[in-house]
């Protein structure tokens, strides 16, 4: 039979994650963000659970033939843009939207033959400082822009560095408010963060929203506030079989570097799932589990291969039992990604993304 360990993909949760965010902004519409290959879910598997949303936003040309090949004649987003010349003739050819945050992109689309005009989406950096023209500078980038004939269409678009935190959106809004008065196009500016945080704010209010990470279930300003705070569903659930059992008396210890050492009898569930199928390596003792659905822990280190959970306290537990290591548990029960992540001193994004190529992965509505 095959390993015991299996993640899931929940398609309604993608659905209810996208109206929760529809929901915080009901006036815009909304890209679903699915660069990093829909953080880690599978672009073709998510499809089905986004297909609702207004436009698809990401970052590769190839992801965004995949979207295409999947039958979406909506519109897509670059989110970086070209990253040389000959990607715009993709970009015509796929009818692709994309994001102009610099000098040599608008030279690149001055030297650009095309019969149909791009739509593009001039970037500021009002205080991210990775892309974007300086407020000082946005004007004329957008000029230069306008004049070409190879562009059509111009929306303006921000990122917001501390929409999760308090610091907030205030000053880095007004910079983009600004720079952009009297500017025609539509606007965007709101990720996950700031779309549950702050698009209800009639200052805020924009025409696209960008929900990334709280399509996929994790709370963007965890831990100040939970995923379930938000409404959201956890996206993905990854779920193992305990495949052995052992007792251990005090004194004795488990796993590598015997870095937990028992102070009681216990029983150790052996669970197979580890680091190589991309649970974090350094999620230490006490990293919550689910054990059939019953709130646990783990113990040790982490392998290539297996974890280590206590089950001294569960003892219908054993051989055959369930440990969900995040998501939904078929109890019922939930485990959020956040709080592993938490534990591996990480975000949910990371743990999301690095799901190893050789976890089987199934589709459920």
């Amino acid at each position: 039979m095959p390993r015991p360990l299996l993640a899931t993909i929940h398609i309604a949760a993608l659905r209810h994650n996208l109206a929760r965010a529809r929901q915080a902004a009901p006036d815009a519409q909304a890209w679903a963000v699915v660069k990093a290959n829909a953080y880690g879910h599978g672009i073709e598997r998510v499809f089905e659970g986004l297909r609702g949303a207004d436009g698809f936003a990401l970052l590769d040309l190839s992801e965004a033939e995949r979207v295409r090949a999947l039958g979406w004649r909506g519109p897509i987003l670059l989110l970086e843009g070209a990253f040389e010349a000959r990607d715009l003739e993709l970009c015509s050819r796929l009818h692709l939207w994309h994001t102009v945050h610099c000098d040599e992109q608008i030279d690149m689309l001055a030297l650009h033959k095309t019969h149909e005009p791009h739509r593009v989406f001039l970037k500021m950096n009002s205080g991210m400082n990775r892309l974007g023209f300086s407020p000082q500078r946005y004007r004329s980038a957008w000029t230069r822009l306008n004049a070409l004939p190879q562009v059509d269409e111009i929306s303006l678009i921000t990122h917001f560095s501390d929409a999760d935190g308090p610091k907030g959106i205030a000053a880095q809004m007004a910079l983009f408010e600004e720079a952009t008065r009297d500017l025609p196009g539509e606007r965007s500016v709101s990720n996950s963060a700031a779309t549950l945080r702050h698009a209800h704010d009639a200052a805020v209010k924009a025409d696209w929203i960008r929900p990334g990470i709280a399509v996929y279930g994790s709370a963007p300003d965890f831990p100040e506030h939970t995923a379930a705070h938000w409404g959201l569903q956890p996206a993905m659930s990854l779920n193992a079989k305990i495949i052995a059992v052992q007792h251990i008396e005090v004194g004795d210890s488990v796993g590598y570097g015997s870095s937990f050492v028992a102070d009681k009898p216990q029983r150790i569930g052996v669970v197979a799932c580890g680091y190589a199928d991309g649970y974090p390596r350094i999620c230490p003792t006490g990293t919550p589990v689910l054990v059939d659905g019953v709130r646990g822990r783990t113990v040790g280190r982490v392998s290539m291969d297996m974890l280590t959970v206590d089950l001294t306290n569960l003892p219908y537990a054993g051989v055959g039992s369930t440990v969900t290591l995040w998501g939904k548990a078929s109890e019922g029960t939930v485990l959020s990604i956040d709080e592993v992540a938490q534990a591996a001193g990480t975000v949910g994004y990371e743990l999301m993304c690095a799901l190893a190529q050789r976890v089987p992965v199934v589709v459920e509505d």
